[in-house]
């Protein structure tokens, strides 16, 4: 039952996989609908209460966490480890050796996948074709992958350091509005609030910033306290002091040279007159995350006081503009090559399509984070998962007793991969990978969507290109939760 459960599962997003892969429409309780090919969303979203399918769920989530793809390749490879492992059973293969066989098989399976890591160089076009390889088949719009992945990777190439990717200093903004191909790179941060005067600047060119996390309110008292006004005189000099401490702040940040400030509190109606009197463009509420992503763009200190105020404090843009979408207004704010954050600007025509497209460009972004930290790439199109079968089933022919039938089993479930590639592409399955073994002992050949079909071919030829980080965690994950799965052997109500 568990493993019928698991099967099910896997089974769904299977029909997703690869270039020819279709779309799964998710409708939920009340109505909304979500469009999508994304291995990891379609599960996420699904009504899963069966604990055993809800396993094959982690397996993509935690395919996405690790390397951000390769969701639906690890669910489907899971779902027939333990097609496989049922069949097994019913020959009576105790599941321990079951789970013995496919551990072994494993790691001879990663063994496979270091044989096949190309040794080109990872420059931009090596990583454009990556980011390419993730995206085709996903839906962008009017926008081509080998467009988006040209932004992509300057996006990756500009938080890199030292082949370290800080992938939290990308972020994805979206709009609906525009076509696919106004999507672009912001070297920068775009801000989501608005201006805390209605009179103040909305542009500012090579602009100091300040990021405060204070309020520049009146002062509460540190302690209970009454005051007995007596006259006129008394209650006006109240008043005039109360403007005197707020004018003060306006005061403060002008000298400092600022004319642009992002606080994370509130900014009293009074100081942002004062400001907007002296051309300076403030922003109030401002979020913790968005506070810390544009100090990484402007290099800009967050400071809790005014008292002391330096230079090292503040930050730079080259530009920052307020534009209106809709009903909406977005800060841009622009620092070149400085930033040490940056933000894709997604557009599309449709909530739809816009939605779909940063499940994808995220995608892409893992993937080439994955390509450079690792420094290894494979061949696309189904080749690591043939190799994969060669390899373990010319290793399994060593292994003693009813472990090897549990290693040649494993071997037969990582050609799911390529035959569901060729089944999406029009293909026979069965001849398909007759002929894809074939060329692979000679050669190397994957399954390449062509036309209203596809064709056996040279995927590198084809610049279809994979992070081997990627398959790795594919195989590891997948033989995890399938060997969880069969080690189970009843369900039982806990209290």
């Amino acid at each position: 039952m568990n493993i019928a459960a698991g099967k099910a599962v896997a089974e769904s997003v299977r029909t997703t996989l690869g270039p020819r892969g279709m779309d799964k429409m998710l409708v939920t309780s009340s109505g909304d609908v979500i469009i999508t090919n994304d291995g990891a969303t379609i599960l996420k979203q699904m009504d899963i209460e069966h604990p055993a399918a809800q396993m094959i769920v982690e397996v993509s989530e935690s395919q996405e966490e690790e390397v951000g793809d390769g969701t639906t390749t690890a669910a489907v490879i899971a779902g027939q480890l333990l097609a496989k492992a049922e069949k097994l059973i019913e020959d009576d293969v105790h599941p321990t050796t079951i789970v013995e066989g496919y551990s072994e098989a494993n790691q001879i399976a990663q063994e496979a996948i270091t044989s096949h890591i190309l040794n080109e160089p990872l420059d931009d076009k090596t990583l454009q074709k990556v980011a390419t390889t993730s995206m085709t088949g996903k839906g962008t719009g009017d926008v081509s992958p080998s467009e988006l992945s040209k932004i992509i990777v300057d996006a990756v190439k500009h938080v890199t350091k030292s082949e370290k990717v800080s992938r939290d200093d990308i972020h994805l903004q979206t709009r609906v509005g525009a076509s696919s191909s106004a999507t672009e790179l912001v070297k920068g941060f775009i801000l989501e609030s608005e201006r805390a005067h209605e009179h103040m600047p909305k542009s500012v060119s090579k602009g100091k910033v300040l990021i405060l996390d204070m309020d520049l309110e009146i002062r509460d008292p540190e302690v209970d306290a009454e005051f007995t006004i007596t006259s006129v005189d008394q209650l006006t000099a109240a008043f005039e002091a109360e403007e005197t401490e707020l004018r003060g702040y306006a005061d403060t940040i002008s000298k400092a040279g600022v004319n642009i400030v992002f606080c994370t509190e509130d900014i009293d109606d009074r100081v942002a007159g004062f400001l907007s009197d002296k051309d300076i463009l403030a922003f109030e509420d401002v979020s913790s995350d968005d506070a810390k992503a544009l100090s990484r763009a402007t290099g800009a200190m967050r400071v809790a006081t005014l008292h002391n105020l330096s230079n090292e404090d503040l930050g730079t843009v080259d530009s920052l503009e307020i534009q209106k979408f809709n009903d909406d207004e977005l800060t841009f704010v622009e620092a070149g090559s400085k930033a040490e954050a940056v933000t894709v600007f997604l557009r599309g025509g449709t909530q739809h399509i816009v939605d779909e497209l940063e499940r994808a460009v995220s995608d892409g972004l893992d993937v080439v984070t994955a390509a450079v930290e690792s420094g290894e790439v494979v061949p696309g199109a189904g080749v690591i998962e043939i190799g994969i079968a060669s390899h373990v089933r010319s290793v399994a022919a060593s292994i003693e007793g009813r472990k090897q039938l549990a290693v040649e089993a494993f071997a037969d479930a990582v050609e799911v991969i390529p035959r569901t590639l060729a089944e999406n592409a029009g293909l026979d399955q069965i001849d398909t990978l007759v002929d894809l073994r074939a060329a692979n002992d000679s050669g190397r050949a994957g399954i390449i969507a062509k036309g209203e079909s596809g064709e056996l071919d040279d995927p590198v030829k084809h610049g279809i290109l994979d992070p081997a980080a990627v398959k790795r965690e594919a195989i590891d994950s997948a033989t995890e939760a399938a060997t969880m799965i069969i080690r189970i052997d009843d369900i039982i109500a806990a209290s």
